[in-house]
């Protein structure tokens, strides 16, 4: 009996012990966040790291020279495979990322270690929930100013983000220390491309006098942490458009024009950015790329709209500019507290702009008809936040429907995707040929 009750007594004692060794992790498990993705964005202009979990992240970080390192504190959390996983997601071209160490600092926190490969300047913040993404903790490490400044020579975007991620740029691409001033010259991007047999367009009138090229900004929708649009196979609009955007710059190159792209890689960049750098490049002409989808699986056709900054003309252009204009809350904007943006003292400008944007649309839908079903036969309007630069003419053209299984197909195509380039390509060019260009 004696040896019966020390055994329960020594069962009982050593589940004690075992329940107090496991209870933090246990109670960090229970009310702090569970991690349930994890996923690395290198990109040339910056690196973004997010985290997924299914309830708020509470995190500190900090960061450590001699070597570069970021760290990162997860409060309340244990380690799982996601963040395990973590390590394997770095890859070798990342220009920021070296390494990246997870484990339990204590028991009530993890710690991630960032191995950087330069000094970065992070920005790290939080998002609720929106669409299907639950609450993430974003990383992005960005270059410090002096690079910035020193790429920008060739590209602006690196410094426009500097300036998004401090609340300096506004929605409509405005800068807030450059709205009145005039745009400094902007150096030609080096390019490695064919020599020019054919003289650049030129359109008719006063330009012709001016003796320059028009500058074309391209810009494909989505990237990055934004996948844009899923087909029902899985096809991504933003691999798509991206495809379709370095095809449409590969064309007006060849053919003597400034062309230059918002994003030329796998990247998430702001809305406002977007705008911004067709602004600091002094763009004549503005084109988003994307691909449409709907609810219904049935709906189909070409599509291309502009600027309407009242509403919309029609129900499917409100749904439209409604998604679109959702990338930012998606692909994930640490947004500035600063919401004072004055656009009255474009309002005129912009009048104009959207005469001409839509006269441009016409021209692109015109080439568009050759090679697919239009969704509608003029160009459509709507309230589209990357289309607001008050001085350039801005459309943005769906080449199809991706939740379409049909028109997903053509999407899939090299070939089509081909001739979607040549219809853009030819349309801006049309407009181009009589077209009256800003002077520079």
């Amino acid at each position: 009996m004696s040896n019966h009750i020390s055994r329960r007594k020594l069962l009982i004692a050593s589940t004690g012990t075992l329940l107090i060794s496991l209870t933090p992790f246990a109670r960090a498990a229970q009310t702090g966040a569970d991690i349930v993705a994890s996923r690395i964005w290198p990109a040339t202009a910056y690196t973004r790291m997010t985290l997924e979990s299914t309830t708020p992240i509470q995190f500190k970080y900090f960061q450590l020279k001699n070597p570069d390192r970021l760290v990162i504190d997860i409060q309340g959390s244990a380690t799982n495979q996601f963040l395990r996983e973590l390590s394997n997601k770095v890859l070798p071209m990342d220009p920021y990322i070296a390494s990246v160490r997870v484990g339990q600092f204590n028991p009530e926190t993890i710690r991630i270690v960032m191995d950087l490969k330069t000094t970065v300047n992070p920005q790290v913040f939080s998002l609720a929930p929106v669409a299907s993404f639950k609450n993430r903790l974003v990383v992005d490490l960005y270059p410090t100013a002096t690079v910035a400044m020193e790429q920008e020579k060739n590209d602006p975007l690196m410094a426009l983000l500097q300036d998004y991620s401090h609340g300096k740029v506004n929605s409509d691409g405005t800068t807030r220390p450059q709205a009145t001033a005039s745009t400094p010259p902007v150096k030609k991007l080096p390019e490695n491309k064919p020599p020019v047999t054919q003289q650049p367009p030129q359109p008719s009138g006063t330009p012709n006098k001016l003796n320059r090229q028009p500058v074309i900004m391209i810009d494909p929708g989505h990237g990055g942490e934004d996948p844009g649009a899923t087909g029902p196979s899985g096809l991504r609009e933003k691999d798509v458009v991206l495809a379709i955007g370095r095809e449409v710059k590969k064309i007006l190159d060849s053919n003597g024009y400034k062309t230059y792209m918002t994003r030329n890689e796998d990247i998430f960049i702001p809305l406002g950015v977007r705008v911004a750098k067709a602004r600091k490049l002094r763009a004549d002409v503005f084109v988003s790329i994307h691909a449409d989808a709907f609810t219904n699986p049935s709906a189909k056709g070409t599509g291309v709209y502009a600027l309407n900054p009242k509403g919309a003309t029609s129900a499917a252009a409100k749904y439209l500019a409604q998604t679109q204009n959702a990338a930012d809350s998606i692909g994930g904007v640490n947004y500035s507290t600063d919401k004072n943006v004055n656009n009255t003292l474009f309002d005129l400008t912009q009048t104009a702009t959207i005469n001409d944007s839509l006269k441009l649309g016409k021209d692109v839908l015109n080439q568009l008809a050759k090679i697919n079903n239009l969704h509608k036969g003029s160009v459509d309007q709507a309230n589209f936040a990357v289309l607001k630069a008050p001085d350039i003419p801005s459309i943005l053209v769906e080449t199809a429907f991706i939740s379409n299984p049909t028109e997903e197909r053509l999407l899939s195509n090299s070939d089509f995707r081909k001739k979607v380039a040549n219809s853009i390509s030819s349309g801006i060019k049309d407009y181009l040929s009589t077209a009256v260009l800003a002077r520079h």
